[in-house]
């Protein structure tokens, strides 16, 4: 039985979130401090459900190091997997709160640590002691961070992990967004489950890069034009389990083999901030997954832990415990 529920890799940072909600970037006064990373957001909602959860990505030796790892070790992650590298930075992340639809961020991330992760870091974690392995697309955007993550993938499937792959698209951590299709399709046959939303689907499956509308201002604002359904059906010609498709609102669907849609309906809540929603949703749903609930039901409590998300100022720090998302979910009958 292998020792962690959950292995995540790849970016972890400080977000600095506006405490001038609604101001435009430019006046605001004032920031707070959180811990972010896709990869590492949904660590911590994973383990705030309870698994036992380990993560693999790697700090500066600086104080922004410190403070990730000392918010992680609170959570009770295991953190000793964590490289520290002198020779490199822990990245940021700035980002402006203008609702309903306006959340400019702006990555810092030259020189950044986790980028540096490296096949010796690989194997220094416990990539073959794992039920699932989670991983971002973004970690494939540079070296020596691709070839890790791709000899972990091998790692973790040859030892019997499931893989599951967050799509993650930042157009803007890619020297040309023609590579990031290249290499997420490159790693689909190892892959066991898919998640991203209508607009990441569509650009891992994207030969045709002039479809792109790559704004990079707001996190709304990268659009692929194209047919998410053809685009996820050629996902699904790989041995894949499921793609699931976070829509927001409604919810996410969860797209099978034998081409069968189940839709997971979502929860309304009046929306305060999107950032770290689908990283929340990302946690619920492995929780689930993990434990071998069904594709709606997982779904669902993905769902829910987004919706109480949305309604915080940030993410990981205000990831919900199991007994938060019950409350939550009991007036509308629960996760079935």
């Amino acid at each position: 039985m292998p020792t962690f529920d959950l292995l995540c890799m790849g970016r972890s940072s400080i977000d600095l979130y506006s405490n001038d909600v609604g101001a435009p970037f430019e006046q605001i006064n004032s920031f707070a401090a959180y811990v972010g990373g896709s990869p590492t957001n949904i660590s911590v909602g994973a383990r705030r459900l309870s698994l036992n959860v380990a993560l693999l990505t790697a700090v500066g030796a600086d104080p922004v190091g410190q403070f990730i790892l000392a918010f992680l070790q609170k959570e009770g992650i295991a953190t000793q997997f964590i490289p520290v590298k002198s020779q490199h930075r822990t990245s940021a992340v700035v980002l402006g709160i203008e609702p309903p639809n306006k959340f400019p961020l702006v990555y810092y991330r030259d020189n950044c640590a986790d980028i540096n992760l490296t096949i010796d870091d690989v194997l220094a974690s416990p990539i073959q002691d794992c039920k699932v392995f989670e991983f971002a697309g973004t970690n494939l955007s540079k070296e020596p961070s691709r070839s890790a993550t791709q000899f972990a993938i091998e790692q973790a499937k040859q030892a019997g992990a499931k893989i599951v792959l967050d799509v993650d698209f930042r157009p803007d951590q890619w020297h040309d967004v023609r590579a990031f299709g290249v290499q997420i399709r490159a790693v689909l046959p190892l892959v066991d489950v898919v998640i991203g939303t209508e607009d990441e689907i569509n650009a891992a499956m994207l030969m045709d890069t002039t479809k792109m509308n790559l704004t990079h201002s707001q996190v709304s604002d990268t659009k692929v034009d194209g047919d998410s359904r053809s685009a996820i059906m050629q996902m699904l010609r790989h041995p894949l389990e499921a793609v699931i498709e976070k829509i927001g609102a409604e919810g996410a669907k969860i797209h099978l083999p034998n081409g069968e849609i189940i839709h997971a309906p979502g929860f309304p809540v009046e929306v305060y901030n999107i950032l770290g929603a689908g990283d929340a949703f990302g946690g619920g749903f492995l929780y689930g997954y993990v434990n071998g609930w069904d594709w709606y039901k997982s779904a669902r409590l993905g769902n829910a832990c987004g919706a109480i998300v949305v309604t915080q100022h940030g993410c990981a720090n205000f990831m919900p415990t199991m007994d938060e998302v019950l409350t939550f979910v009991a007036p509308y009958g629960g996760l079935v």
